[in-house]
């Protein structure tokens, strides 16, 4: 830290050479030159060519290799050279796939990256955190991530949780004071701000003093080695289940292998055969595949404002049951504005207004006074409800500014949440106006009068009695109600509070902050799809409730409580209770946890909001953390899996769809690889088990591999959004993925194809030509598998999702179909492939062989399967 904490805030920057307007451009581009950027140093990522090599280290492709070296030994170079191309194209792919993968997680991480605010150049900017450099003067708020070590220069009751570099939880108070001691310790340095920690209360103006590597995060990541990135659970599954279908396939190879050299076949031949086999039967590109579908779906969401952070996200989204939703701004529009008005002993709407109606038109022109609000070039300045009253006066094409110019304001009594009243004297033309606002309970009491078309007359109870019937029916339908009067003063008079009395009681404005318009739909595709919306927010009982009433939250079957009746609780009555309460109201940090846990306690996957420093211990206990990405803090962000760049109830709802849409795909992509793969089990061991001769030669299975595998499932993976996903019920996130029903499947249609492909077989060994029965089955089980991706799409019928919907995996059958007629075809592959040439008739037998699994499946699905399947 070179001691800047034994330095005062001054000789620190005169250290730097640093003036109180910050760098300028100048000293900014010198610095970048000599310091780089504010990052951590990742290990050495390896590069394409290691990514490629690597492919090779598996032990079936090692297995492989060894085989096309025992083959060019035997002098069958044919052999050797398919083995090695396949496996080098195969590597290919993977090294694709790799590159793909991380460039997209790389881009996910770029737009979830946190800013900085600094000053330079004499002016206050945002730049990314990466950006900043030493001698640059950082602004930090509560919320604020510290994205650098420095010195603070000026504090406001600066307090930082510090615990990611000392493990202590508690916030440590700053001060700018000086430190006179040596070998201070990290969590003694009160002077000083960290890197990695965050604000949890009030503010200051900080010195960077490190970046990067030179922080004191800095070097604890010197110490570490390069971590891995995790895998999903999905992807753990995967490969716990490849690992005991590798045992399962090598055990069958191994006893093909024994099979066939007891019927008499070369050993070579045999254990060329028994290794093309394992290599076509293990889907070894299902993890791979899983990380390039999830990567390209997660980027589609982030086109859809939902950017997320931690892949395992991505496979939870379909099993969320309930979702805990802010109500400002995420709900609702997060904007007062004007719903209704009570002037002249009537109640009308903000576009009833009569602009020739003159009680009206000064009720407006009052708001607009009495009021310290702006809105400058479509930018609002000022407190939201004076923001609502300025909008207000675009009804009758007032401008705040030309009307306080009009009418000037000469005094004032700022409000005072005491005694809740603010009040303005303003000249009109040769007469002084007092023009008070405020909460109707207490202008009342300071009330003679009132104004209506007739003219002024006295205050009765009566009318009283009306106006706060008035009020109370406004506050019950959730709306903020603010109460006008006046009274005329002398001229150059100096307000005070003493004047605020004998008023003229004008009117009444009420606003609420509206839900958002696509709200109420969401909602509804929520309770359709069997998730319950519960909206949780630090706002009054009465108006969470009005706007739940209006979105569809709040319903006769449910209720809402407020913060104070859940401390009354014990965990198993809220555990009880919690299914039937919809809205909570004025509820803290703890409450919001509790009602998580809660929920989490009745087997449900739980979606939490939050954009609070507040609410990270939520986004943390929940299944799924949202955080807001426009009014959302920097530790919300960090702690939750998505966040949300237009703050929108919506897109939650669009990214759990598309959740539910990727894990589909994935699921999907995954059982053609494994139908395809038990079909060519099935007729290897049909065969084996028959003394019937072996229906591929070795190079046959690895054609099928590389051709049939990995582009099919890929495009299989990119299946477009399935319309119908929110009409089924949230997935059980324990259910696995390769359960009962979904083996059965795989087995029965394997069996179908396996079917064709084995009547393909025995057509060509009835002509006496075993070539050519080993080329028509090769052909019907190539091609078959290629039709097959149709089948795997969805559980509908592609006739009912669209034939030419999915365009990618059209690209791969065409490419798969053209590759296999090449193979069959060109002369000069027909040797290395050793097929034979196969005469129209066989082609014919081949075709519809092939189209039998598409036919019949498709056929089923059509009949017997439901369109919100």
């Amino acid at each position: 830290m070179n001691m800047f904490y034994k330095q005062t805030s001054e000789e620190a920057m005169r250290t730097l050479g640093v003036s109180d307007k910050g760098l300028n451009d100048l000293e900014i581009k010198k610095l970048r030159e000599k310091q780089g950027f504010n990052e951590l140093t990742e290990g050495a990522r390896k590069s394409n060519l290691q990514v490629f090599l690597e492919q090779f280290k598996d032990f079936l492709v090692v297995i492989l290799l060894g085989a096309a070296l025992i083959s060019a030994f035997l002098g069958k170079f044919e052999s050797t050279l398919v083995i090695i191309v396949v496996v080098v194209i195969n590597a290919i792919l993977g090294t694709v796939q790799h590159v793909k993968a991380e460039q997209s997680l790389k881009s996910l991480k770029a737009l979830s990256s946190p800013t900085a605010k600094v000053l330079r150049n004499g002016q206050k900017l945002e730049i990314p955190s990466r950006e900043l450099l030493i001698g640059d003067i950082l602004y930090l708020d509560a919320g604020d991530y510290v994205s650098a070590d420095g010195r603070i220069i000026e504090n406001y009751s600066l307090q930082i949780n510090e615990s990611s570099l000392t493990g202590e939880s508690e916030s440590v108070l700053k001060t700018t004071d000086i430190i006179n001691e040596d070998n201070v310790a990290i969590g003694d340095k009160k002077n000083i701000v960290f890197s990695g920690s965050f604000v949890t209360y009030g503010r200051a103006l900080i010195l960077v003093t490190s970046i990067g590597m030179e922080t004191e995060l800095g070097k604890i990541a010197n110490l570490l080695e390069t971590a891995k990135e995790k895998k999903t659970p999905l992807q753990v599954n995967l490969d716990n289940f490849g690992k005991k279908l590798a045992f399962v396939i090598l055990a069958i190879s191994a006893l093909i292998f024994a099979l066939n050299v007891f019927r008499g076949y070369a050993i070579i031949d045999s254990f060329m055969f028994a290794v093309s086999l394992a290599v076509a039967a293990i889907p070894e590109a299902l993890s791979s595949i899983v990380t390039i579908v999830l990567a390209i779906g997660t980027q589609k969401m982030s086109r859809e404002n939902a950017v997320v952070r931690k892949l395992h996200a991505v496979e939870s989204l379909g099993s969320i049951s309930v979702i805990c939703s802010d109500k400002t701004g995420t709900l609702t529009q997060n904007k007062m504005t004007v719903q209704k008005v009570y002037v002249d002993e009537k109640v009308l709407s903000h576009d009833e207004l009569d602009h020739d109606k003159l009680l009206e038109k000064n009720l407006v022109l009052m708001a607009l006074l009495c009021n310290d609000a702006i809105t400058v070039k479509d930018k609002e300045i000022g407190d939201p409800t004076e923001v609502a009253l300025v909008n207000l006066g675009e009804v009758y094409d007032l401008d705040e500014l030309d009307i306080r110019k009009d009418y000037p304001r000469v005094s004032e009594v700022p409000f005072d949440s005491d005694r809740k009243l603010m009040s303005t004297a303003n000249k009109l033309e040769e007469k002084t106006f007092m023009i008070t606002k405020g909460a109707l309970d207490v202008l009342l009491l300071r009330s003679i009068s009132i104004v209506t078309s007739s003219g002024v007359k006295t205050l009765t109870a009566n009318d009283k009695k009306e106006i706060e019937r008035v009020n109370k029916e406004f506050s019950e339908s959730g709306l903020r109600v603010l109460a006008f009067a006046y009274k005329e003063i002398e001229n150059e008079k100096t307000i005070g509070i003493e004047d605020e009395n004998d008023l003229i009681f004008v009117g009444l404005i009420s606003m609420m902050d509206p839900p958002r318009i696509e709200s109420a739909t969401a909602v509804a595709d929520c309770i359709r799809s069997g998730i319950k919306p519960v909206m949780i927010t630090g706002d009054h009982k009465i108006t969470a409730s009005a706007i739940a009433k209006q979105i569809g939250i709040l319903t006769n079957e449910s209720v809402a409580i407020e913060g104070y009746e859940i401390d009354s609780l014990s965990d198993e009555e809220l555990k009880t209770k919690v299914e039937h309460i919809s809205v909570y109201a004025r509820v803290s940090p703890e409450h919001k946890i509790r009602i998580v846990r809660a929920w989490q306690e009745r087997g449900n996957i739980v979606a939490m909001t939050g954009d609070g420093v507040n609410d990270a211990p939520a986004l943390k206990q929940a299944d799924i953390g949202i955080a807001m990405g426009i009014t959302g803090t920097e530790v919300a962000k960090d702690a939750a899996s998505i966040v949300l760049m237009d703050d929108n109830f919506s897109t939650i709802v669009k990214a759990i769809s598309n959740g539910r849409s990727i894990y589909s795909n994935i699921k999907n992509s995954i059982k053609f690889l494994l139908s395809g793969n038990t079909a060519a089990v099935i007729s290897v061991l049909y065969t084996s088990l028959a003394a019937l001769p072996m229906p591929f030669a070795p190079v046959h299975l690895l054609f099928i591999n590389l051709v049939t595998d990995s582009l099919p499932a890929i495009a299989i993976g990119l299946e477009p959004h399935n319309k119908n996903i929110m009409n089924e019920k949230p997935r059980d996130i324990n259910s696995p993925i390769l359960n009962k029903s979904f083996s059965i499947e795989v087995l029965i249609e394997g069996l179908i194809i396996a079917l064709g492909t084995m009547t393909a077989f025995h057509i060509g060994l009835s002509t006496g030509d075993t070539l050519a029965s080993s080329t028509m089955a090769f052909a019907t089980l190539c091609f078959s598998r290629l039709l097959h991706g149709f089948n795997s799409r969805s559980q509908q019928s592609i006739f009912k999702i669209g034939v030419f919907s999915n365009k990618y995996l059209w690209i791969a059958t065409i490419l798969g179909y053209l590759l296999l007629e090449f193979v069959l075809s060109f002369k000069p592959l027909m040797g290395v492939f050793e097929v034979a040439p196969l005469t129209i008739n066989q082609r014919a037998i081949v075709y519809g062989l092939s189209l039998m699994p598409l036919i019949l499946i498709q056929t089923y699905k059509l009949l017997f399967v439901k369109a919100n399947k």
